[in-house]
């Protein structure tokens, strides 16, 4: 079953080499009981642990069913000290957040079986402990929870049970029940014991007795020889699968508990991501509500509009004081609306007027504009209609008011058909004007709108426009269309090759990307600042899974002896990470959400939690736990079993 040749131990101790086994040769049949004897120093444990296949020999061979264990890797060692050995420790290492029968049925977990705590309790049977498996280990007793450690031992029905000063810690009475236990498991079952004792009184229990000083077996006793084996025993160890999902549904609520258990320290560690995520939706959400609104007052112009206005230009090659200013005509406008690609044309005049309705009067804006101002410019009322070009033709008086003069003037009123003064003339209003905001410091509805030919002749008095609005068919073709004014103007106006246009256009659609760019790049500077504190969240996490890996590594020892592999322990811990920082942040995605809607109310500006914003914060404080908790979950893997056992 067992055969050592030439096994060597050599520890680093300060920077020298100690050798604790010196190359010990030995042989184990099936079906023994064996007692290892030395006095401190002697190398006993370090061999029991070579034997346990919880350490692994500085040199020489170590052949279990005629494999060899220097070949295995850290899989294959998990799968044999979960199914082919069991180990009994002097401390038990027991959890103690379980009860004793969730302890028993824990190393199935890692064969990829169901952990089943109500079938433990035959092993707890086995070992007198039925009645106490509910259990936890500081209720019971010294004796019974190494009695406990003996029923999880064998809940995979092993070959060989290893049992290292099983009874180092527990009085004489005790001491006697569980060597009772071992015997009967021997002489029943077939068990093979190994056993490590200082107690000439409990190696008396055992059928052969190896002796060992300096590293070196000094004596052999076999005092009665084991019934030879039917069968010849060959190791196979099958190819699990990567994970069970019993392995990941137990490390996920080993990793629940240890949160729970931990109230404040978790809810600290929260707080760094809480906080980060809470500003990076709040940021965002402040960024592209901004964005909207300005998208929004921005399509009430349209994107394929261009506007011409006039520009200042220089005369006779000398600075004429700030420069003359072009003017627009008519006859321009019509010229524009004849070129190619154009929908259509608006001719605009705007001036201010005194507007007088009863006793109430108001200071407004006044635009002057033709029939087809409303659809170029998303302006059809949503009370009343619009003037005709038959109605400018005929210089009529009618007027189109905005939500802030029909406030000021009429209060709860209908407006419609009511007769106003615009600079001491009689105007009929027709339509109410839709709702439009305020665009910085000016207010888009304190306007009243009446016919082109009326507002220049009646009641600006102006013979030449302010601005002619040109709607393109096709938005890619802006470019074209804008030059081809230029040049039409340069044409009409004769201004030669050597001076500057004296017209400015204006594309709304550059306009507007301008503006949502900027609002664009400022909302993801905010992002930016806000995910340093994200970031600031992670290294809070990781400095905590540090902390928690030191705090559980014989946890871990315990876990990798009794069958679990490197990539579940690495998977509990990263998981951990993981709930902490997710958990983490679905609260601050909460608290951002509640934070931009009371910004919102109290400060009137606009924002929008969009999903994408979400998923943004919510993805980013997963990935944070995963980044931060991967290396100490990665150190906690790498560790052996022993050196985490032996952990202080």
């Amino acid at each position: 079953m067992i055969e050592l040749k030439g096994i060597k131990k050599i520890y680093e101790m300060g920077g020298e080499p100690l050798e604790v086994l010196k190359g010990v040769d030995l042989t184990i049949r099936e079906g023994e009981f064996v007692a290892i004897m030395g006095p401190s120093g002697s190398g006993k444990s370090t061999l029991m642990h070579i034997l346990g296949l919880l350490d692994r020999p500085s040199a020489g061979s170590f052949r279990l069913f005629g494999r060899e264990v220097s070949e295995l890797d850290d899989v294959e060692l998990s799968y044999l000290r979960a199914r082919i050995l069991g180990f009994v420790f002097q401390q038990f290492n027991l959890l103690p957040r379980m009860t004793a029968a969730a302890n028993v049925a824990l190393p199935q977990i890692y064969l990829g079986e169901k952990s089943r705590p109500h079938e433990a309790i035959k092993y707890l049977e086995q070992v007198g402990l039925a009645d106490r498996a509910g259990h936890r280990p500081n209720q019971i007793s010294g004796g019974q929870q190494q009695r406990v450690a003996i029923a999880r031992s064998l809940v995979n029905d092993p070959k060989i049970i290893f049992a290292d000063e099983p009874t180092g810690n527990l009085a004489s009475d005790q001491s006697t029940e569980i060597m009772r236990i071992f015997r009967r498991l021997n002489d029943e079952q077939g068990i093979t014991v190994v056993m490590v004792t200082h107690e000439p009184d409990i190696a008396a229990w055992a059928d052969r007795v190896i002796k060992l000083k300096d590293g070196l077996v000094i004596e052999d006793v076999v005092k009665k020889a084991p019934a030879a084996s039917k069968e010849e025993r060959h190791l196979r160890i099958p190819k699990p699968a990567f994970l069970s999902w019993r392995e990941v549904a137990e490390n996920l609520a080993s990793s629940m508990t240890s949160i729970i258990s931990n109230k404040t320290r978790s809810l600290l560690t929260m707080l760094g991501i809480i906080i980060g995520v809470g500003a990076l939706i709040a940021m965002l959400a402040v960024g592209t509500g901004a964005q909207r609104a300005i998208q929004k007052s921005m399509s009430s112009l349209g994107t394929n509009l261009l506007a011409v206005m006039p520009g200042m230009f220089r005369q006779g090659g000398m600075g004429m004081g700030a420069g003359a200013v072009s003017r627009l005509t008519l006859e321009d406008a019509r010229a524009i609306a004849d070129l190619p690609n154009i929908s259509r044309a608006d001719s605009n005049v705007s001036g201010n007027a005194q507007v007088v309705y009863g006793s109430k009067n108001q200071r407004t804006s006044i635009t002057g504009a033709g029939a087809g101002y409303a659809a170029m410019h998303n302006s059809q009322p949503y009370y009343g209609r619009f003037f005709s070009d038959a109605e400018g033709a005929r210089l009529a008086k009618v007027a189109l008011v905005g939500n802030t003069v029909v406030k000021e003037l009429f209060g709860g009123e209908n407006p419609v058909g009511r007769t106003i003064k615009i600079n001491r003339k009689n105007f009929t209003v027709i339509g109410v004007l839709p709702l439009k905001g305020a665009s910085g410091p000016r207010d888009q509805d304190d306007v009243v709108i009446v016919p082109l030919q009326t507002a220049m002749k009646v009641v600006l008095g102006k013979e030449y426009l302010d601005s002619i609005w040109v709607e393109v068919s096709d938005y890619k073709l802006m470019p074209e269309v804008q030059e081809k004014i230029k040049k039409l103007m340069r044409k009409r106006h004769g201004i030669p090759d050597y001076k500057d246009d004296d017209v400015m256009l204006m594309n709304m659609a550059d306009l507007q990307s301008m503006l949502t760019g900027t609002i664009k790049t400022f909302s993801t500077l905010l992002g930016m600042i806000a995910g340093i504190s994200l970031i600031v969240g992670g290294i809070g996490i990781m400095n905590i899974m540090l902390v928690s890996v030191s705090e559980r590594t014989k946890e871990i020892g315990l876990r990798k002896a009794i069958g679990a592999t490197s990539r579940a322990v690495l998977l509990q811990f990263l998981i951990e990470a993981v709930i902490v920082s997710v958990v983490g942040g679905l609260i601050g995605i909460l608290a951002g959400a509640g934070s931009s809607l009371l910004l919102s109310k109290l400060s009137g500006w606009a924002v929008y939690i969009s999903p994408f914003s979400v998923a943004l914060a919510f993805g980013f404080s997963a990935g944070v736990g995963i980044v931060f908790g991967f290396w100490p979950a990665r150190k906690a893997s790498l560790l052996s079993p022993i050196e985490a056992l032996r952990y202080e």
